[in-house]
C-alpha cells in the first residue's frame, strides 16, 4: 500500500510566518505605524506591502523592511519573502541575536515554501548560530532536512531538540515520521505513542502513528487511528491525508 502522506515532517504549513516581530519603534506615532503595517501585511498583504515601501522611501528602516517581507510571504511570493527576510537579518549589525535570529528562521521557512530545502537549511544553520539553543530552529533544519531526503540528518536535529525540550511532542511526531522514512519502524513507533502521551488529541500524532501501523501489518490499528485524525480535524491537510489512505486501505479487503 502506497501511503498517501510522506513524513509528518511536511505537513506543516504557514499562514503567516513564525519568528519575532522587530522591537517595535519608541516613538508613538512610529509604533502604530509598524503594527499597522504588519497587521495589513498579513490580513490585506498587498496594501500592507504598498505601505511598507512608502514607508521605507519615507524613512521607515528596518520596520518598513520586516514589514515588506511579511507582507511578500503572505503574497506566496515565497523566495522574494526569503530574500528579503535574510537582507533583514544580514543587516541587522546593532541588533539582538534573538531578532536577527529571528529573521533568519523566517527565511529559511520561506524558502522550504518555495521548494528550497538546501537553501532553507543554510538560513537555519546561520539562525542556530546567533541563538544555538533554540529547539524550534532544531526542528525547522529538521525539516529542511526531510524536504532534501536526509531523513539521518532529521533525526540528528530531532534528537538535539528534543535534548533542549524533552517530550515536545511535534519533535517526537517528527522523529517518528524520519525514522519511518528509514525504515526503522520500532523507533517510529516509540516515538509516535510517546507525542501522542504528551498530546493525546494530536492529529498529526494520529496520521503517523497510523502510517507506521500500516507498515507493522496493522491494518485495524492503522484505520482506527487515521479515523481518528478525521474527528479531531475535519478540515486539516492531516484529515485528507488520513482520508486518502482510508481509502486505499478500503481496497485491499
Amino acid at each position: 500500500m502506497r501511503l498517501a502522506v510522506a513524513a509528518a515532517l511536511s505537513l506543516l504549513t504557514f499562514a503567516a510566518a513564525r519568528g519575532a516581530d522587530l522591537p517595535a519603534p519608541s516613538d508613538t506615532a512610529e509604533r502604530a505605524h509598524y503594527q499597522r503595517c504588519l497587521d495589513d501585511a498579513r490580513s490585506a498583504p498587498q496594501k500592507g506591502l504598498d505601505e511598507a515601501h512608502d514607508w521605507k522611501n519615507a524613512g521607515g528602516g528596518f520596520p518598513a523592511d520586516h514589514c515588506a517581507a511579511v507582507a511578500l510571504f503572505a503574497l506566496h511570493r515565497y523566495a522574494e519573502a526569503a530574500q528579503s527576510f535574510e537582507a533583514l537579518g544580514g543587516a541587522m549589525m546593532d541588533k539582538k541575536r534573538e531578532l536577527r535570529a529571528g529573521a533568519l528562521e523566517q527565511a529559511g521557512q520561506a524558502w522550504l515554501l518555495a521548494d528550497e530545502a538546501q537553501k532553507a537549511k543554510a538560513a537555519f544553520i546561520a539562525a542556530l548560530h546567533f541563538t544555538p539553543n533554540d529547539p524550534d530552529l532544531y526542528i525547522d533544519r529538521a525539516r529542511a532536512d526531510a524536504e532534501a531526503k536526509d531523513f539521518a540528518g532529521a533525526v540528528a536535529d530531532l534528537d538535539e531538540a528534543l535534548t533542549l525540550a524533552p517530550g515536545r511532542a511535534e519533535a517526537l511526531v517528527y522523529r517518528a515520521s524520519a525514522y519511518r522514512q528509514l525504515g526503522d519502524l520500532a523507533h517510529a513507533r516509540t516515538d509516535a505513542d510517546a507525542a501522542l502521551k504528551e498530546v493525546p488529541d494530536d492529529a498529526a500524532g494520529f496520521l503517523e502513528r497510523g502510517n507506521i501501523k500500516r507498515l507493522q501489518d496493522d491494518p485495524a490499528g492503522a484505520r482506527a487511528d487515521w479515523e481518528r485524525v478525521e474527528r479531531l480535524a475535519p478540515n486539516s491537510p492531516a484529515a485528507a491525508a488520513a482520508k486518502a489512505n482510508l481509502a486505499r486501505l478500503a481496497t485491499e479487503k
